[in-house]
């Protein structure tokens, strides 16, 4: 095996057990917030639901990669790589799914009385766990196309009638058709895309507005620390940067691999890098940014 498939055999490996490990402990930490006396905010049920969807994501899609990467590709067939290709494709529909709900969710919640949106804040609390379901409904029913573009390698294909994605492969169709099921595929990804833009764009502009107020108050009894509701919209803006970066790099990525007829190893590579870096990180900045979780666990290593 050559060094470069080692390394990337390597990353890949630390990418998918940082991230498994980075989801289970979040997902660990939120558990038991509910019955350790701390408030929970109705758009925690958003973030445990992007934290099965990074473990799906991760499971079925990292766990081949990785496998792949060190040199055992044939280990699944047909219908293994198609139940797979099939689930992460779930996971990462229902990662972008949840992002742009928490993006929607935060604006209404921190939207002032003359805004439209303030008389959702009410009704907000008791539309979260409909929503999400629906969320998984969509994508399950959304991505039911997905396996018709995989197949086994030990399949009876023709070599040049596929692509090879590594564990699996990927069925070559005429231009026009992957065209239309590009298109066709990209339509909820671009319709959540502008959900988390338009909600992002909200919140920063009520957050200026609210800073731009607070420099006019001049009592000196006034706290200079951020609400709570403050704190939660920065750690959701910067989760949704997060989100926006790493998609754009992996969609660039992933029309190369599509545009090409035959794609490196190096190129595959890097689109499954890509893909997965956010699945791998967002669970770290959610720990990091949420001062409960933080409490919690000091207070359970203590």
């Amino acid at each position: 095996m050559a060094a470069s498939d080692v390394a990337i055999g390597v990353i890949f490996l630390s990418q998918t057990v940082v991230g498994i490990l980075g989801n289970l402990s979040l997902l660990y930490q939120y558990l038991p917030l509910g019955f350790s006396g701390y408030r929970m905010r109705f758009t925690d049920i958003i973030v445990k639901h992007l934290t099965v969807a990074n473990l799906c994501f991760l499971l079925c899609k990292g766990v081949p990669q990785t496998i792949a990467a060190f040199g055992l590709k044939d280990f699944l067939g047909d219908f293994g790589c198609k139940l797979l290709s099939y689930l992460h494709s779930v996971g990462r529909g229902m990662s972008i799914g949840s992002t742009s709900l928490l993006s929607v969710f935060q604006a209404i919640t921190i939207s002032p009385r003359s805004s439209r949106l303030a008389e959702f804040k009410a009704k907000a609390p008791k539309y979260t766990g409909p929503s999400v379901c629906l969320s998984w409904v969509l994508c399950m029913i959304v991505n039911v196309i997905f396996p018709m573009f995989v197949t086994g390698k030990w399949s009876n294909v023709n070599f040049t009638s596929y692509k090879d994605f590594g564990y699996c492969s990927g069925i070559r169709h005429d231009r026009t058709s992957d065209i239309m099921y590009g298109a066709l595929l990209s339509i909820p990804d671009v319709f959540c895309l502008g959900l988390m833009l338009w909600a992002s764009s909200f919140m920063v502009l009520v957050l200026f507005r609210h800073k731009e107020k607070m420099r006019h108050i001049h009592r000196t009894n006034v706290s200079s620390r951020s609400s709570p509701e403050s704190k939660a919209t920065k750690t959701i803006l910067l989760l949704v940067s997060t989100f926006v970066c790493f998609y754009t790099l992996s969609c660039i990525f992933q029309v190369c691999v599509g545009l090409t007829d035959y794609p490196s190893f190096f190129l595959m590579s890097t689109a499954g890098i890509a893909a997965g870096c956010f699945a791998s990180v967002s669970p770290f900045l959610l720990m990091s940014c949420d001062s409960r979780v933080s409490r919690h666990c000091l207070a359970r290593i203590r």
